[in-house]
């Protein structure tokens, strides 16, 4: 019973069977291989909703924009949405570049050790740009500084993982008897009572400090004050009363544990690739040398950013390999005719994005990392759903903009002052599932100083 219920879904899609049902408990689960397909429901997108199946962190997430559904999802998707428009994440550029020198700062004590364990480095730089830009909190991540709430972020993934491979704890009363039950409970008090503190002392900012002036426009007033996730949230609540103080809790708890791992994981495993083939680095190092020049303290800007166009290439393909969130869910609220087959509602529509993008009918020799698949002139006729790190359609990522600037600032800043070799080959990476895709084994890379 517990091997079926943990049952390598990597493994069951490289099976002959085009399709497969998979149950655990009542629940009906159905995985399409081989095939591109696209199923076209009737009616409005509430029809169609994100799966979190096992509970894990249900108390934690709420029910905010990722796993709302209907009307609330519609609704706060719109207000959420302006909030990474280009515009705005120009004036999250400052955090990105001060932490990301940091870590680079880091990295330069490091350079004469045998070797740097990337992942956790990253995490901690990634933990700080999310908490400054969403929260416009600094906790100094990389410093040891808020030790108790860096810890307790961990702890918070360690817990779902644990709830997700043992099906008796998806039992509320179960797991809240259990160790890791009131772990959790513990560490989520921690995170929850700072984000209250955090909010608390916004609003009482505010109160004090008006940002309203009769001669700024309504429109610059807005502009400015979506600076961060959480301006846009508290005017939300307190001039336009479209959300409550709890509803902001969901989202800023959301983006921050959901966006430091994914990024991280991101830019780990990118800069893993880069460090495996020389050639590639080297056509990145020139390309930062055209924009750069020998100034390795300028901070990245926007049209900076926009310039690294083979860069892009190679952070595509590093996700391609290595998707951040390697399968995503989604659970039929009506019954589908698809082909000869009828869906029932109520199942769960698995996509297998790692082993959608291996695929070699898509990608030739799919397992070369090989980041011109991405040019212009060698994607332009690719499937549009052949390549979805982000997943697609309207409950695709909101924050995948967001990411894909702040994994080129990390890194453009990091090979702008070294060169990068990686001491492992793939073959000894050995990736797990956990609430992302991650290494199942450090990996290992040296840098050397450009």
């Amino acid at each position: 019973m517990l091997k079926l219920l943990r049952l390598d879904i990597f493994e069951l899609q490289e099976t002959k069977l085009r399709v497969q049902r998979i149950s655990t408990t009542n629940k009906w689960r159905l995985v399409q291989r081989h095939e591109t397909t696209s199923i076209r429901v009737k009616g409005d997108i509430e029809d169609v909703s994100s799966e979190l199946d096992n509970r894990a962190l249900r108390n934690f997430k709420y029910s905010n924009t990722s796993y709302s559904t209907g009307t609330k999802w519609k609704s706060r998707r719109k207000l959420l949405t302006p909030s990474f428009h280009f515009k705005i994440l120009d004036d999250f550029l400052p955090t990105f570049n001060d932490q990301s020198m940091f870590l680079v700062k880091k990295l330069e004590s490091l350079q004469h050790e045998e070797y740097v364990d990337i992942t956790p480095l990253v995490i901690l730089c990634t933990l700080d740009i999310v908490c400054e830009t969403v929260m416009g909190a600094s906790i100094g991540a990389q410093k040891g500084e808020n030790i108790e709430y860096v810890s307790a972020v961990h702890n918070l993934g360690n817990f779902f993982n644990q709830r997700t491979v043992r099906p008796w704890l998806w039992l509320d009363c179960l797991f809240s008897l259990s160790s890791s039950g009131r772990g959790f409970d513990k560490d989520l008090h921690v995170v929850h009572s700072f984000t209250e503190k955090v909010i608390r002392e916004k609003k009482d900012e505010r109160k004090s400090k008006p940002l309203f002036k009769e001669e700024v426009s309504e429109d610059d007033f807005k502009s400015k004050k979506r600076l961060a996730l959480m301006d846009l949230l508290l005017d939300l609540h307190m001039n336009e009363q479209q959300l409550t103080e709890n509803d902001i809790k969901e989202e800023v708890d959301t983006f921050m544990f959901e966006g430091h791992d994914t990024t991280a994981m991101g830019i780990a495993f990118a800069l893993y690739c880069i460090g495996l083939d020389r050639g590639i680095q080297e056509k990145i190092h020139e390309e930062l040398d055209a924009i750069f020049g020998d100034d390795h303290e300028r901070h990245v800007t926007m049209d900076d950013a926009r310039n690294m166009k083979y860069l892009e290439c190679t952070l595509k393909e590093s996700q391609r390999l290595y998707p951040s969130v390697p399968m995503i869910g989604r659970k039929l609220n009506e019954d589908i005719h698809y082909k000869n087959w009828i869906i029932p509602k109520g199942t769960t529509l698995h996509c297998n994005i790692h082993t959608l993008h291996r695929r070699d009918d898509l990608y030739p020799k799919a397992e070369v990392f090989d980041p011109e698949r991405f040019l212009p002139e060698n994607s332009q006729n690719r499937h549009p759903y052949a390549y979805i790190p982000f997943s697609a359609g309207p409950r695709n990522c909101i924050g995948q903009k967001f990411a894909l600037l702040e994994e080129k600032v990390v890194i453009s800043n990091i090979l702008r002052r070294f060169k990068v070799v990686s001491l492992d080959p793939r073959d000894r990476i050995h990736v797990k599932i956990e609430f992302t895709l991650r290494p199942a084994v450090p990996l290992r890379l040296k840098f050397i100083p450009r």
